[in-house]
């Protein structure tokens, strides 16, 4: 603990301090949050949309341009792991329970519930419902991860700085982000990614309840999910007292062979052209569609607008939030890839994988629906195990994905601690044990206050609210980095 900074203490005050006031009034707590939400949600839903267009764009014009060809780190360094594993980490740390919890949730809802624009339960919802999916969970988050990753190692690995927020704005702000400055933008983005990772686990823990009450008529309550954030933690102290190259990385592959043998039963058991079709016609009007869906947000129809906000707005503030944690997790294992390599891998290969993921769950899920079994009544977390209720070994493979969420959950908050551990100790590749464990305990404490003082709801307005001042920071990390990427460009 010798070596842990100011931006440690002062973050962990913070987190106790919210922790105390949610825990001693609750309704305060919950309204005070909706108060910000709701104010995010009005004045700056436009803002939003434009920034992660932009960064899209740059992500883009990156892989195409001749900067593509700069590595991170130096022109002889290798990747410390094989594209297998990379792309298991980044995945697992990524969107791992999201996945998971909206697979079915989402484009069933948008079907029947929630679609964009169309009529419920018409064909018109019913082609809606996966394109708008894909859009959420597509290139537009992937390049929110991107951009952050890719700012951090660039000048982690090839200028030798500490991987820290504030040390990839020294381009813009010079030795001011050594002093007071730094420590502000260290402070958010620590805070940012304890209320995302906390808010993330917060889902995790709904989930494995709404598995445990279907399967086996446990109470879908407060108290069973606080058990099971108690016994998770645990779980991912363990995992991260062993390190980055063994508890991350076993438990990394371990979520893909879950994930794949989940993937794969619904595809065969589901109707499995009808899932290959859909992908297939939906993946093209995804990308038809992707530049007027960029900017959508209908200010001329107050449904339509609040319906961006409920959806669209929270998903760029949720992979915002969680964008300090990931970029810097994905920065830390993507040393020696060139900035091309990087960029196309990061952003198309979850991709797909995200679009092949809800194509297989949605699609079974909507044509589950279709033939009268009410997916859609179910609440969301309990979506997933009500499809797999119509299936052969049903209870095998609920089994199967309440393990998925659990190690999906445990690699989230286990990767989460390690970045909190990196940017409290001034960017150490390798933080202390116990600093880990003390953003683990934090993290969980934060999941279960949010729990506690408003599920999922509150859940959703933390996200919102504290995505906002990182936003800002991320815009000043391109222009940062765009300007050191020149300035090296013409030293040859």
């Amino acid at each position: 603990m010798k070596k842990v900074t100011a931006v440690f203490w002062i973050t962990l005050a913070i987190t106790l301090v919210l922790s105390i006031f949610g825990i001693v009034t609750p309704d305060k707590f919950g309204s005070v949050s909706g108060s910000i939400m709701n104010y995010i949600s009005i004045h700056f839903g436009w803002y939003y949309l434009i920034i992660v267009t932009i960064f899209v764009v740059f992500c883009l014009y990156l892989i195409f341009s001749p900067y593509g060809k700069i590595r991170l780190g130096k022109q002889t360094d290798k990747p410390e792991f094989s594209y297998p594993t990379w792309f298991a980490m980044l995945f697992s740390a990524g969107m791992g329970i999201g996945l998971v919890f909206y697979g079915v949730a989402s484009p069933v809802s948008h079907f029947i519930k929630t679609p964009p624009t169309a009529e419920p339960g018409t064909r018109e919802a019913l082609e809606d419902s996966l394109r708008i999916t894909f859009f959420h969970y597509g290139i537009h988050a992937w390049a929110i991860y991107a951009v952050t990753a890719l700012v951090l190692a660039y000048f982690m690995f090839r200028h030798g700085k500490p991987g820290l927020i504030s040390a990839a704005l020294e381009p813009l702000f010079g030795n001011r982000m050594n002093r007071s400055w730094g420590k502000a933008i260290d402070i958010i983005a620590v805070f940012a990614t304890i209320v995302g990772v906390a808010t993330t686990l917060g889902f995790g823990a709904t989930q494995i309840n709404g598995g445990f009450t279907y399967l086996f008529g446990v109470d879908d309550d407060l108290w069973v999910q606080l058990v099971i954030i108690l016994v998770v933690t645990v779980l991912f102290m363990l995992s991260a007292y062993t390190g980055l190259s063994k508890g991350i990385k076993y438990l990394s592959n371990a979520n893909m062979i879950l994930a794949a043998i989940l993937f794969f039963a619904v595809l065969i058991l589901g109707p499995t052209m009808y899932i290959l079709n859909s992908f297939t016609d939906t993946l093209g009007a995804y990308i038809q569609k992707i530049p007027a869906e960029s900017f959508r947000i209908s200010p001329n129809n107050e449904d339509e607008r609040k319906w961006v906000m409920d959806w669209t707005v929270f998903f760029w503030a949720w992979w915002i939030a969680w964008a300090p944690f990931v970029g810097i997790f994905i920065a830390r294992v993507s040393k020696g890839r060139t900035i091309r390599e990087f960029l196309s891998g990061v952003l198309i290969v979850p991709s797909v994988v995200s679009f092949l993921w809800f194509a297989a769950f949605g699609m079974s899920g909507i044509e589950a629906q279709n033939n009268g079994i009410d997916i859609a009544g179910l609440p969301d977390e309990q979506a997933l195990f009500g499809l797999f209720d119509n299936f052969p070994l049903s209870t095998v493979l609920s089994i199967l994905a309440i393990l998925l969420i659990g190690t999906f959950f445990i690699t989230s908050a286990d990767s989460a601690t390690f970045v909190l551990g990196m940017q409290t100790t001034n960017g150490s590749l390798s933080p202390s044990t116990s600093v880990k464990f003390v953003w683990g305990f934090a993290q969980s404490a934060i999941a279960a206050v949010l729990l506690y003082t408003g599920g999922l709801q509150a859940l959703q307005n933390a996200l919102i609210s504290a995505a906002l001042p990182f936003s800002l920071i991320m815009l000043l990390m391109v222009l940062s980095f765009y300007k050191a990427l020149r300035k090296d460009k013409q030293k040859g």
